[in-house]
């Protein structure tokens, strides 16, 4: 979703990451951890995944204003075998939960040659995509998938929201060429993006939320609670966002279905968000620079395929993260007039200096 920056000033990322840690540790947060969690924060406004970056701190500080997110927390490993861990995140910070489950993937991985870590008391992560690339930058395969901290669709067919936007992302290195990095909702759109309609006003477009009731269309950002979001690919994207939940709700032991807990609404009550992370030692299966020669291969030749009319280029996973990340890292972030007043707002109330002040 295209952005219009307050009078074209375009924020350096050096400044929104100083914000983002001023304000997690003015919530009580450690200052190591603050700055953890806001290296992860900003990733997602680097990568160009907006509607995950700081677009949501304000929000994440209410949570933690609130208690339903403890600022301090004792994430720990319930179980853990030679390839399998189940990690408890203590209703702490999800990028903080997150960050610990993707190293700990990582260190089975080397031993086993595979790491699947469940997740549970975890919370919102921000950018699904953060943590497959951790592993990617490492040469190996990771794989991220999670409950959405509020349900917004039903079961195929269904009226009443019972199952999230479970987004999955998947990372697989390569040599030369962008890791492929695949992040995606279960939903046609992300509740992320919605949420910007509802900051901008800008309208939903038609297929993305239909009335509970009627059927029809939702196009009014303030009516979406009228609904349900409607999922990638009919019945087979409501069947992945259902198997997502239940491999990271219910296997460990996490929130799903109507036991849910919508990390914005009232109250203080935790959220027990499920996730899972996996990482796989490519090694285990093919000579790494092998490996990553046939990925440079393959991808050009997909890129270079023919195109089908009106088609501009054929672009693949990942390659437009690289080239946002090192133009907003060389140039900054245009951000909305709408989020600039937002985030003054906080910096008044947690006392810290403003983002446009930096």
């Amino acid at each position: 979703m295209a952005q219009a920056a307050t009078d074209g000033r375009r924020y350096a990322i050096a400044a929104m990451l100083a914000f983002t840690r001023d304000a997690l540790a003015a919530c009580g947060v450690p200052d190591a951890d603050a700055a953890i969690a806001a290296k992860q924060m900003i990733e997602a406004d680097l990568a160009g995944f907006d509607a995950h970056g700081i677009f949501r701190l304000a929000p994440y500080c209410k949570t933690l204003k609130t208690g339903r997110v403890k600022a301090k927390a004792d994430i720990k490993v319930l179980q853990r075998s030679a390839a399998t861990a189940l990690v408890d995140g203590d209703d702490g910070i999800g990028h903080l939960v997150l960050t610990y489950a993707t190293n700990l993937a990582m260190e089975l991985a080397r031993q086993s040659g595979v790491g699947w870590v469940g997740v549970r008391n975890s919370n919102h992560a921000g950018a699904a995509g953060i943590y497959p690339e951790m592993c990617a930058a490492q040469g190996m395969v990771g794989i991220y998938a999670a409950v959405s901290t509020v349900n917004h669709m039903g079961p195929w067919g269904g009226a009443e929201p019972m199952i999230g936007t479970n987004p999955i992302a998947i990372g697989i290195p390569a040599g030369k060429e962008a890791p492929v990095i695949l992040d995606i909702a279960t939903s046609v759109s992300s509740f992320g993006t919605i949420r910007q309609h509802m900051v901008t006003g800008e309208p939903l477009e038609e297929g993305w939320v239909v009335h509970s009731k009627t059927g029809e269309p939702i196009l009014d950002p303030k009516k979406v609670a009228e609904g349900v979001l409607l999922p990638i690919g009919g019945h087979k994207g409501a069947g992945l966002a259902l198997m997502i939940g239940l491999l990271a709700g219910v296997l460990n032991g996490a929130a799903f279905g109507r036991d849910v807990v919508d990390a914005m609404g009232p109250g203080s009550q935790p959220t027990n968000t499920g996730q899972f992370v996996v990482a796989l030692d490519v090694s285990r299966f093919i000579e790494p620079k092998a490996f990553a020669a046939e990925m440079d291969r393959h991808l050009g030749e997909l890129r270079n395929s023919p195109k089908l009319p009106g088609v501009d280029r054929i672009r693949m996973p990942g390659e437009d993260r690289r080239k946002r990340r090192a133009e907003r890292s060389a140039n900054g972030v245009g951000l909305p007039a709408t989020l600039m007043k937002q985030l003054d707002e906080l910096a008044t109330e947690l006392k810290i200096t403003p983002l446009a002040g930096r």
